[in-house]
């Protein structure tokens, strides 16, 4: 229609129907007429599936010849497209208020932050990448070692002009670098080169020609740049070039690291054949160690010494740290320049533009263990790798792998979209209606930690958050942080985080008191602008599409692994810190060896600063929060102490080790062993291993009264108590009947279930599952109603009474347990509101119930949350 009314202005066509002839003959004026028409005139492009709010950009088309639609490198990350066939729809916004729409809000340079984490979306990615990372490798080749000078320059435009005449010699190395030189005078600079260049303020420094030629597209205002470039850091770097220069300064840059990525990967002329993919020399006798390993462990299994899931879970860590071992040395064999030639499968994987460690480990040194389609983890590894060819068998085996990685793609995609699907239904009524509305309430936040690291600092919950109270700095009330009301700006946030504050109370989203939908101090900032989000901002819309976008994404990656198994858990406790240890919560027994063993979990081994005190004194301290521990390990049970409370620790000693493949039940004081409730052939079994001729007793599920234990008595006749063990189902049992026991003994193992790989398969159901907060169909865990102290009070009807006795108000709660639940609490623990007393998921009905709202509200946020942060999926809350 545009076309023809233009057609008709200039006096070309008199009527519609010769105008639409004359566009389908499309003679020559056609072409100027639409050349004309789409000046200033944008038009959107989507793909599908449009997963999140930037699978939809608006675009100003330029004419070109052909039938292929180009766009920018940069937007393809957001529209998840690639060039191997995708469509894309193109839409023309007709009416003047769709046009300025689409010019304002939809233009492609005005969505570079994703609205779910505000990290860039249109940072440089692979080929770019590769360039960049090339451009500002180390300097490789140093004058000095062939007895020349490192040349000096006194500003960029010099050495730009240096290089721009070395010609041919930029590129090549060593021998024959010299073998080009016309003559000795040493002309010529390479790429990598060392050379020293003086600053625009006056500073010397060390750096390289490519480096130089690098800084010359950064904004001035950053400074100049001179590390190795990899992905990651480069996003940091378009971040910080975003809060220092603004929109328009970033998006012109991000387009000359575009121009300059491209030529550069093209330049370094960087190619791979299969000579680069190295080999470890040594990787046929670490092998050969670890079947001899192997063969020490079925020995010990054919012995009886121990169980079939001992040997199976013991058989997968040496495996697990043979292809750990097998792969560092790959990495140190390729990360090595060869004649001061850098190896182009290390370039591609460190640089972050193709490959991951794991892919190069299949390549070059072992495909490793592999998963069967149920996630159980097959016992012999893959011993070759793609290099060298795999066997008939293995072939086989990782076919297994491949297979359920491209059926789990094709049905999880319907998941993951019926998710996003109801997530859309319930919060697109969420809208930003007012500017504040004034409440008081807000939510705590810390610092997310998994054991030791720190998986999500402070700085980042905080930023761009509303303060509910004035922050000061700690010890100097007069320094003031942030005052009530602020939002937090990144500076303010990392000065918070520096303090070394635990925790802050935020606005949030959970506590706003807007009558219809939300405020904007309660939401905080708009994560693709930086700025306080406006009025009428449909943030439930967006929420839902930032938890559901990644859902996709994650169940469409099952199969780059292709199967591989990964469970990795270190056994051991090592010191990080120098200083004191502490045991807190933890009741301890030293068996024979004079090693301490733990007899509950929940206890924690710190280590704190030595500060010459008795150890009374730090506990006191610690109690009261006013001692900071320097590292701090969650003891489970069964863990063996190697170092006394209040001993004083050195760096890298061991603190402790515990038992990766059983949960022991420790005998605490010595006596003699009496069964109660271990009835042969009723509630235990005596299997006959028919590898090892051992026979085992072991507790079996049955729906009698019973209710299995071993009780200690202090002499053979029974006269005195010492202590009672419940056993539970599918535990062995590892002492007779009237044995006699010392302290520190196993009385009994429990197998830990085998080690099965962690996969958002699990995770995809799993959030559906917290966010229609069902009720878990198996599995639920028992939960304390009261703070308290444990206690058992007996059987009824194959249940176990488990009573939590408040000792101040003498209130108590009953709990029935079945028998066949495994208690991860004993008799004497204290426990608090909420904690589990039995293994499984929590209700979270009951922790409503229990703990009220702002307990259930954070459990159910960090549950989703750790679901996609264990696929490494960056959400903001």
């Amino acid at each position: 229609p545009f076309i023809v009314k233009r057609l008709k202005d200039r006096g070309y066509v008199y009527t519609i129907r010769s105008a639409k002839k004359m566009i389908q003959r499309q003679d020559p004026e056609v072409w100027d007429v639409l050349e004309e028409i789409i000046q200033g005139h944008p038009v959107l492009l989507n793909r599908a599936p449009t997963l999140h709010r930037l699978g939809i950009q608006a675009f100003e088309p330029v004419l070109i010849e052909g039938q292929a639609i180009r766009v920018h490198p940069l937007v393809c990350t957001a529209f998840n497209a690639d060039f191997d066939g995708d469509q894309m729809a193109v839409h023309v916004p007709l009416s003047i208020e769709s046009q300025i729409e689409a010019k304002v809000l939809m233009m492609g340079p005005d969505n570079i932050f994703l609205p779910s984490s505000g990290k860039p979306v249109a940072d440089p990615s692979k080929d770019m990448t590769l360039g960049l990372y090339y451009l500002m490798y180390e300097p490789l080749y140093a004058p000095e070692d062939f007895g020349r000078k490192t040349k000096v320059f006194k500003d960029t435009e010099e050495v730009l002009l240096a290089f721009a005449a070395s010609g041919s010699y930029t590129w090549y190395f060593g021998e024959e670098a010299e073998k080009l030189r016309h003559d000795d005078t040493g002309q010529g600079l390479h790429i990598h080169e060392k050379i020293k260049l003086r600053l625009s303020h006056g500073e010397i420094i060390t750096t390289t020609p490519g480096r130089v030629i690098f800084n010359t597209i950064v904004p001035e205002e950053m400074g100049f740049q001179n590390y190795m470039l990899r992905k990651k850091k480069m996003s940091e770097l378009v971040l910080a070039t975003y809060k220092k220069v603004g929109l328009e300064a970033t998006v012109r840059f991000l387009d000359d690291l575009k121009n300059i990525g491209f030529s550069y990967a093209t330049k370094s002329a960087l190619s791979m054949g299969v000579k680069d993919v190295k080999i470890p020399e040594n990787k046929k006798q670490i092998l050969q160690n670890a079947y001899d390993r192997v063969e020490e462990v079925m020995t010990q299994y054919e012995d009886g010494v121990i169980t079939d899931g001992e040997r199976k879970s013991k058989i997968i860590s040496i495996w697990t740290e043979v292809t750990d071992e097998i792969s560092e040395e790959l990495f140190k064999l390729i990360s090595k320049p060869e004649n001061l030639k850098l190896n182009p499968l290390f370039l591609m994987m460190d640089s972050g533009a193709r490959g991951n460690k794991s892919q190069v480990k299949q390549l070059g040194a072992l495909r490793g263990l592999m998963a069967t389609p149920s996630g159980e983890i097959i016992e012999s590894p893959i011993t070759s790798n793609f290099r060298e060819g795999l066997s008939v068998v293995e072939y086989s085996i990782s076919s297994h792998g491949a297979r359920k990685g491209l059926a789990d793609t094709a049905l999880k995609t319907a998941d993951s979209g019926y998710l996003t699907r109801r997530l859309v239904d319930v919060a697109q009524d969420v809208l930003v209606t007012e500017d504040d509305c004034g409440t008081l309430n807000g939510i705590e936040v810390l610092a997310i930690k998994q054991g030791q690291e720190e998986l999500l600092p402070l700085k980042d919950r905080i930023f761009g958050r509303t303060s509910c109270d004035d922050i000061y700095q700690p010890g100097d009330s007069k320094k003031l942080l942030a005052k009530a009301g602020d939002v937090l700006t990144i500076h303010q946030a990392e000065a918070i985080d520096d303090a070394g504050i635990k925790s802050v109370k935020i606005r949030s989203a959970l506590t706003c008191e807007t009558s219809r939908g939300i405020c904007a101090k309660c939401y905080g900032i708009n994560l693709a602008n930086g700025r306080l989000v406006a009025k009428g901002e449909a943030v439930g819309i967006i929420a839902a599409q930032s938890i559901g976008e990644p859902g996709t994404q994650l169940t469409m990656r099952t199969f780059h692994l292709g199967g591989i198994a990964s469970a990795h858990v270190s056994p051991e406790l090592i010191a990080e810190h120098e200083g004191i240890v502490i045991y807190s919560d933890l009741r301890t027994v030293k068996n024979d060896e004079g090693v301490w063993l733990a007899l509950n979990k929940n206890g924690f081994i710190h280590i704190v600063r030595d500060e010459g005190r008795p150890i009374e004194e730090y506990k006191k301290l610690f109690s009261t929060k006013s001692l900071e521990a320097l590292q701090s390990f969650p003891v489970e049970l069964g863990t063996r102490i190697l170092v006394e409370d209040g001993k004083k620790v050195k760096v890298s000693t061991r603190v402790g080790s515990w038992e990766q493949h059983n949960i022991p039940i420790i005998c605490e004081k010595p006596g003699y062993v009496k069964y109660e409730d271990l009835v042969e052939g009723i509630s235990t079994q005596r299997d006959v291993n028919k590898q090892t001729g051992k026979s085992e007793l072991f507790v079996r599920q049955h729906r009698g009264e019973l209710h299995p234990q071993i009780v200690i008595y202090s002499d053979k006749e029974c006269t005195e108590l010492v202590g009672t063990y419940a056993i539970p189902s599918s535990a062995f049992i590892s002492v007779e009947e009237g044995e006699k026991v010392n302290a520190g003994m196993i009385l009994a193992r429990l197998p830990r279930g085998a080690i099965k790989t962690k996969d958002i398969t699990g995770g995809l159901p799993r959030v559906a599952e917290l966010f229609e907060a069902r009720r878990p169909k198996k599995d639920a865990a028992e939960i304390a109603k009261i703070n308290g102290v444990v206690d058992f009070r007996g059987v009824q009807k194959s249940k176990r009474i488990v009573v939590v006795l408040d000792e101040e108000s003498g209130m108590e709660e009953e709990h029935l347990i079945p028998l066949t639940k495994h208690l991860i609490v004993q008799k004497g623990d204290h426990v608090v509101k909420g904690q589990q007393l039995t293994d499984g998921l929590v209700v979270p009905q009951e922790i409503l119930e229990i703990c009220g709202v702002r307990e259930l509200q954070k459990y159910l946020v960090n549950q989703v949350q750790e679901v996609y942060r264990l696929q490494g999926v960056d959400i903001n809350d």
